[in-house]
């Protein structure tokens, strides 16, 4: 069996992997692309852990990155490994010592929070760096949950009443959306239209994934979101904004229909947190938690660093 089999095999006898690394996930995001795993194990060959990786190349590099729209990857363990830190440390080596003969140029992924990985990788040469997201893990009462948001994100609900939320967007129609919205702000989409299709089918069929709209009395959307699931948590994956109705209150509308879908799966919600200092605001007004996590990196060859700088200096249009 390849690892990849293996892997599968491994994730269907798991009580928990996240959604970000299972199969299915990756056979999405990574369509058109080469996708793998690196397995660790103990001396029976039975797998401790994991690592399901997008491998890319440019020019003579090979390097790991996160996938599209995937927020979140790394290794993962299971359970009874996790609460043994030498387990943890026993995998992390395997999996590092397997990096270290694919002869790679960089590597580069984002770690669950609360990663026992991410202290064991760093021990052995990764620089890992803090990062945010923001979370909410109590929605048992909705009044309580919309009493901790700012005077601000209530004011704006209030603004809101005269909107409908719609769920059940066609996902083309998301990705117009989307793709209007960042036109408006001057920006442009970052996936492609095949890309959402193939990511939202594979997650329909699972029974993962919802679009919701927040919608003017004629139907015209102000304001939307794709959200995924699994069995811990619901995450705000894509959300979009017409810049053209800011001031209707969408957006906070748009935050609290998603938190209630999340109460109706009985899982927590995750706002994908973003590092940007106004994403980070506006998600902290909706009572949510910042919740660090941490991504590992390693330039295995210094050369590959110059060459990403060259390639941002020539989109930038500086030479």
């Amino acid at each position: 069996m390849t690892n990849k089999e293996r892997y599968i095999e491994w994730v269907s006898q798991q009580e928990y992997v996240p959604i970000y690394m299972m199969p299915w996930w990756m056979d999405a995001v990574c369509a058109g692309k080469m996708w793998d795993v690196l397995l660790a194990e103990d001396e029976q060959g039975q797998i401790l852990g994991a690592m399901p990786y997008l491998l890319r190349r440019r020019a003579w590099f090979k390097y790991i990155i996160m996938p599209q729209e995937t927020p979140i990857g790394g290794i993962w363990v299971t359970a009874d490994t996790t609460a043994d830190k030498w387990k943890t440390a026993e995998v992390c080596r395997q999996i590092k010592e397997q990096l270290d003969g694919m002869h790679l140029a960089y590597y580069y992924q984002k770690y669950m929070p609360g990663s026992l990985c991410v202290d064991a990788m760093r021990g052995l040469g990764f620089k890992t760096q803090e990062r945010v997201t923001y979370r909410v893990d109590d929605l048992s009462d909705l009044e309580t949950l919309v009493g901790s948001f700012s005077k601000n994100k209530r004011r704006q609900l209030q603004k809101a009443q005269v909107l409908h939320v719609e769920r059940g967007m066609n996902p083309e129609d998301f990705y117009r959306f989307h793709t209007r919205c960042l036109l408006a702000r001057k920006r442009q989409i970052s996936y492609t239209r095949e890309f959402l299709l193939v990511l939202e089918r594979k997650a329909r069929r699972l029974g993962q994934c919802e679009f919701i709209s927040i919608c003017n009395a004629d139907g015209q959307p102000y304001a939307a979101a794709f959200l995924v699931w699994d069995q811990h948590y619901l995450y705000y994956l894509i959300p979009a904004y017409d810049p053209a109705f800011n001031d209707s209150g969408a957006s906070a509308l748009l935050a609290l229909e998603a938190m209630k879908l999340a109460r109706e799966k009985h899982v927590h919600f995750d706002f994908e947190g973003s590092m940007e200092k106004g994403i980070a605001e506006h998600y902290r007004q909706f009572g949510s938690s910042p919740t660090k996590y941490y991504s590992v990196e390693k330039y295995y060859k210094p050369i590959f660093r110059l060459a990403i700088w060259w390639q941002k200096v020539r989109e930038m249009g500086m030479w």
